[in-house]
């Protein structure tokens, strides 16, 4: 064996016989005072969350790619190597954990009794699990094979646990449950990764489940496609699209959204309209709004009525949609982002995203 290909173990430090021996004056003691992270104790022992990161986040938009990725067009790209200014100062099983900060949708479904109204809190739960993606365009470290990340919330009432499965491909299992056992969360994700030229599309392989155990109640469904445009030049900007169904597996209701893609123009960035549909495939809810702000749910009869209204007055005269994908595309500008949603009259507000902590963009979300 050459030296190139020897393995060395990470040094110990633990050579000598008295490098285990510990004072205890050395210790460091834990007080009400803030430590260098930004978290802190409170005087009952618990700890209250950081909401900063202690360095600010490095602009990715001065940095350019081309040289590493100019030969990986087509290509899967979990096995390149990539300048690690593109990454989030958080592993992907950190980042997972991110599904679960509208946990309180989860609550107030379990707490319905109307299966269609369950479905309609699930389908904002499922949306608002991606939420957070929006100008999110660092890459999240690859976890070690074996590695898991845990996270309790007691004021939010559950536990998380992930893990690396596989290494390649990499897949990522998580599973979260309810403190009071009304909820258990579960899947795997297989983010797989392709370069277009001018951007990244990864298609997050792997199936959600929600089971809503006092009403004995199974939701599943598979995230949307992600694509960040910009890599080679220009500001980073990310879209999501594609088709979500959620079945409920116990009574045979399902709802089918649409993310839209962005349009011509911008039109339809960050759209979200679906509808609900009983066992016997009749339509009974619209649900409408972005997936980066808010959610409504509104009857059919009322949304039918809105439509045949606005077609009289001429408000929504046909126009040009045009699919995209991230492959073949020649204007990758980002259309101005107006985070309003036209509220149709009889809607019900379903969910809005939380704000964001000060000077995210800045220093990171933690």
């Amino acid at each position: 064996m050459n030296s190139e290909e020897e393995f060395f173990d990470a040094e110990t430090g633990l050579d000598s016989d008295d490098s285990c021996e510990v004072s205890f004056k050395d210790a460091l003691v834990f007080d009400s005072k803030q430590v260098t992270d930004g978290s802190s104790m409170k005087e009952n022992g618990v700890w209250e969350r950081r909401k900063t990161l202690p360095a600010e986040t490095i602009s990715r938009n001065n940095f350019s790619v081309w040289s590493i990725l100019k030969k990986c067009i087509g290509m899967e790209l979990s096995k390149i190597a990539m300048p690690v200014v593109f990454n989030e100062p958080l592993s992907f099983l950190q980042r997972i954990s991110e599904y679960m900060e509208h946990t309180h949708l989860i609550h107030k479904a379990c707490s319905l009794s109307d299966s269609i109204d369950r479905m309609q809190v699930v389908a904002a739960f499922a949306v608002s699990a991606v939420a957070s993606q929006w100008e999110r365009t660092g890459k999240p470290f690859n976890p070690l094979l074996g590695e898991t990340y845990e996270l309790i919330r007691e004021d939010e009432g559950y536990r998380l646990i992930s893990e690396q499965v596989s290494h390649h491909p990499p897949i990522s299992a998580f599973h979260a449950q309810s403190l009071k056992q009304e909820f258990e969360f579960h899947g795997s994700i297989y983010p797989k990764l392709k370069f277009w030229g001018k951007s990244v599309e990864a298609e997050p392989k792997g199936t959600m489940t929600l089971e809503l155990l006092k009403h004995k109640e199974a939701y599943t469904w598979t995230n949307p496609m992600c694509c960040v445009r910009n890599i080679i030049l220009g500001k980073l900007w990310i879209e999501q699209y594609g088709t979500v169904e959620i079945v409920n597996h116990s009574t045979g209701d399902k709802c089918i959204l649409n993310f839209k893609p962005c349009g011509m123009f911008g039109k339809d960035l960050h759209k979200v309209e679906g509808y609900i549909q009983d066992k016997s495939k009749k339509k009974r809810q619209v649900i409408y709004g972005k997936w980066t702000e808010c959610m409504y749910s509104i009857d059919l009869k009322f949304y039918d009525t809105y439509k045949k209204s606005e077609k009289k007055t001429g408000s929504d005269p046909k126009k040009l949609k045009q699919e995209r994908t991230c492959e073949g595309e020649e204007e990758d500008e980002c259309p101005d982002v107006q985070e309003t949603v036209t509220v149709i009259p009889g809607s019900a507000l379903l969910w809005r995203i939380t704000p964001r902590p000060t000077h995210s963009a800045q220093v990171g979300n933690s």
